[in-house]
């Protein structure tokens, strides 16, 4: 028996990808189940969903290998950023999740992007969300850097994406089309760290205190500005664009991204089935008939969901996409109570212990969708939204008809009834994990009898023709009873059992009058099974193979002595206090009290009539933000020049500085936690950085010494906690949809939440939110060991600071700057202020 095969790497992708999450091997089999192009997973815990179930090595080797055999792909997600301790560890991951099987890395951190380029360049490499990329200068940066994809901020809109895709069309673009929303830009939110013991999302551990009640208050009257029902202030509705899928293949989408790794089987099948559908009709043109669109609408709803939006896809971000309301699961609307039985008393104590309790009964619903036994219903009334039951469907039963459910107490006339779980939807993820392949991928079969010479069976992959395995056997003789018939072969190689294919044509060659064993036949065909699975497998344990021989840490010295060869040196300059201002007449306070480097942003210069050149004369350092979306850079392109200095909040403005020889200094924003981050962004045209208020004292000792940006941290300030697209302030029902005259902007406002903190709320002349901290962080009296640390600009950020307190601070750190000189040291710290994360760090 002669077996042959043939094989290349799986380049045959899917026109489009649709990209599934699993946070274990349960949603990964529904997943793929469900007909997932592409799967992404969690291992270790480099990933932005520590929390989920995640894998280890056997079931994530098991995992790849089903996936591959049907055809996906498999992405793991190392989309935090990464300590300078952890650097050899993440490497390792990624080198042994490619062993295992993945095919690409989802990467937030810059110095990890960059290690893994340069240590293992043939690594499929795609850039998280949390990079927060979102315009085609951005974009093009990435690719150039040697990134495959680019998954966008979910803040763009369909023809941002589109024009996107037009500068760019040589890289893959990946856009978020189901699931939770974060309601600020990723990647910048620090609210969780700060408002929740550390908890960091961009390390994982996010607590979402964005889904919370807030209350909206002006800080001079102590109004509360949050109307009743809206307590919610920072909470978005989920985002579904089912039903404009072709609006956004249309614009260049490459994969479309479903959220849910902390989400159970039933909804990763439920949705990636919808989407499945959706997206096969979409790239063959279809419309699907109304009942279907209503069956997938239904089966989308039926499944967790805060209600839906696509307000981002279509450019706005107003009210339509919020959940003020409520954070937890809506379900789908089903129907109302119409009225109630209670339940007959069988003593007399019992019928008083009703009375005294409400008495159980049975509610009556008005059902205007179907519903189906074992459903989980919530009878909840818009008067009392806390007050709410749940209640069990005993028995099928279709829309227009009216069911009575088993409840604890009587509920009104009117209540909103919604169906929150469905057994349908329990039910069928079920029976796809029992199933003992999850995924069965269709091949074309070649069949050839011809007597005299050897049964041949050919499969070959119908996705990708270039995976094909030919088996041969038994020579084929004349028979010697009954002839075998083409139908016969259909039926007996057909049979591919438990294999990981199953038919989807033939081509049978049959000489007539051929005999033969139909037991030898499927020895054959069993033959072709196997060498079909290890012509699929072949390019990945090729891709495996070439990691042979890889030392990590021998990889990492050789990178940081190419970048660093001299010795390292620390706290060989003077430190230089910088103040950010929002005033021009704050600006010069600060420089009266003792600041040297002075910084505005860009819309407070607009303001003032100063253009560029003239702010360069001044001294005055224009600060870009942290969103430079395609509208964005007309105003702040301008302010990038050459040979003078300029804060950028993006990969994008950075890009920008390098071409044009301007001194970019990163913001905290665009992360450097590590010596290989700051390394990589030197090499791109960096030449200082704002250090992240996460970053303990141990770590920045750690990331400092000879570093080639020159490093600055802020040491007193309120640091900026989230960024949002959505204006924070429509939370008060009170939009004049102009947001340059809007006069609530101008008052100082701040979120109150459940423990009473307050956080500070500015809101742009674009519509932009900026959320700060409760309290301020003052590290002046560590400022000794900042400067032993390496830190050589101390900035006093007075976002939210009168030019008198900002004068103030700015003097306050001089003072304890000079102190040590003095044989004292620096005062206390101020009365409520705190020392951020630089002794307790983040998780």
């Amino acid at each position: 028996m002669t077996i042959l095969s043939s094989a290349t790497l799986p380049d045959a992708r899917p026109t489009h990808e649709l990209l599934s999450p699993a946070g274990g091997p349960e949603a990964f089999r529904a997943a793929l189940a469900a007909g997932a192009d592409a799967i992404y997973c969690g291992m270790g815990s480099f990933n932005a969903r520590r929390k989920a179930t995640n894998f280890t090595d056997d079931a994530f080797e098991t995992a790849c290998r089903e996936a591959h055999l049907a055809g996906a792909r498999v992405y793991v997600t190392v989309n935090i950023v990464i300590k300078e301790s952890e650097l050899p560890r993440a490497l390792a991951l990624i080198e042994r999740c490619t062993v295992l099987g993945a095919d690409a890395f989802i990467i937030q951190d810059w110095g990890l992007f960059a290690a893994a380029r340069a240590l293992m360049p043939t690594v499929e490499t795609h850039i998280s969300t949390q990079a927060n990329i979102h315009d085609a200068r951005g974009t093009r940066w990435c690719r150039d850097a040697g990134a495959d994809r680019v998954t966008l901020s979910r803040e763009l809109s369909v023809a941002e994406i589109a024009q996107i895709h037009e500068a760019v069309p040589d890289v893959d673009l990946e856009v978020f089309a189901h699931g939770s929303i974060c309601f600020s830009y990723s990647g910048i939110c620090l609210l969780s760290s700060f408002a929740c013991a550390g908890r960091s999302a961009n390390r994982g551990m996010c607590a979402q205190p964005c889904r919370l009640p807030y209350e909206l208050v002006d800080e001079n009257t102590g109004r509360v500005l949050t109307p009743a029902g809206r307590e919610r202030a920072l909470c978005p509705r989920d985002t579904n664009t089912s039903e404009m899928l072709e609006a956004l293949l249309g614009a260049g989408a490459h994969a479309l991204k479903l959220e849910g790794r902390m989400k159970a089987p039933d909804y990763v099948f439920a949705v990636t089935d919808a989407y499945r559908r959706a997206l096969d009709d979409a790239e063959a043109g279809r419309q699907p008939a109304a009942t279907e669109r209503a069956a997938r609408a239904r089966q989308l709803k039926r499944c967790f969901n805060r209600d839906f939006t696509h307000a981002y896809q279509d450019g706005r971000s107003d009210d339509d996409m919020m959940s003020y309301e409520r954070s937890n699961n809506r379900g789908q609307t089903v129907g109302e109570v119409v009225g109630f039985a209670p339940r007959r008393a069988r003593t007399k104590g019992e019928s008083m212990r009703d009375a005294a309790r409400g008495a159980k009964g049975l509610a009556r619903i008005r059902l205007d969708e179907p519903v189906g036994a074992g459903d989980l219903l919530e009878l909840r009334h818009d008067r009392e939204p806390d007050r709410f039951l749940t209640g069990l469907v005993r028995a099928d039963a279709p829309a227009g008809s009216t069911i009575e459910v088993e409840v604890a107490r009587p509920m009104p006339v009117g209540c909103t009834v919604r169906l929150i779980r469905s057994q349908h939807a329990l039910d069928v993820a079920a029976a796809a994990l029992k199933r003992p392949v999850a995924r069965k991928r269709a091949v074309d079969v070649t069949v050839s009898a011809r007597l005299g010479e050897p049964f041949t069976v050919t499969l070959t992959c119908v996705d990708d023709p270039a995976l094909t395995a030919t088996a041969t056997g038994f020579v084929v003789e004349a028979a010697r009873s009954r002839a075998v018939t083409a139908d016969d072969l259909v039926e007996h190689v057909g049979r591919m059992g438990s294999s990981p294919f199953e038919a989807a044509s033939f081509d049978i060659a049959l000489d007539e009058g051929a005999g033969m064993g139909f037991s030898a036949v499927h020895r054959v065909r069993a033959d072709a099974c196997a060498a079909l699975e290890e012509a699929v497998l072949a390019p990945h344990r090729a891709r495996a193979a070439a990691l042979d021989g890889l030392d990590i840490d021998e990889g990492l010295a050789a990178m940081r002595l190419a970048q660093r060869p001299g010795a390292c040196t620390v706290g060989g300059t003077d430190p230089v206090i910088c103040a950010l201002a929002t005033t021009l007449e704050a600006a010069e306070a600060a420089r009266a009290a003792g600041a040297t480097r002075l910084y505005l942003p860009t819309d407070v210069l607009d303001e003032a009539g100063i253009t560029p050149d003239e702010a360069q004369r001044r001294g005055l350092i224009p600060v870009l933000d942290e969103v430079s979306r395609a509208c964005d850079l007309p105003r702040l392109d301008r302010w990038v020049l050459p040979g003078a200095p300029v804060a950028v909040g993006t990969i994008s403005e950075l890009a920008l500085a390098a071409e044009r020889g301007a001194a970019a200094e990163l913001r905290s924003c665009i992360p450097v936690h590590n010596t290989l981050a700051g390394d990589f962004l030197a090499a791109q045209g960096a030449r200082g950085a704002w250090l992240s208020p996460e970053l303990t004292l141990a770590e920045l000792e750690e990331i400092l010494p000879a570093s080639p940006l020159v490093p600055g941290i802020m040491v007193y300030g309120r640091p900026r906690v989230m960024t949002s697209e959505h204006c924070i302030l429509q939370v008060a029902d009170a939009c004049c949809h102009n947001c340059a005259r809007c006069a609530l902007r101008r008052r100082e406002l701040s979120l109150r939440n459940i423990d009473g903190k307050r956080f500070p709320v500015r809101t742009d002349a674009h519509g932009r939110s900026r959320l700060y901290t409760d309290r301020p962080v003052d590290l002046t009296p560590q400022l000794p060991q900042l400067i032993g640390a390496g830190v050589e600009r101390l900035l006093v950020d007075g976002t939210l600071l009168s030019a008198e307190e900002l004068s103030g601070e700015v003097a306050r750190v001089r003072r304890a700057l000079d102190a040590p000189r003095r044989g004292q040291r620096p005062g206390p710290r101020e009365p409520g202020s705190f020392a951020g994360c630089l002794f307790v760090g983040v998780d």
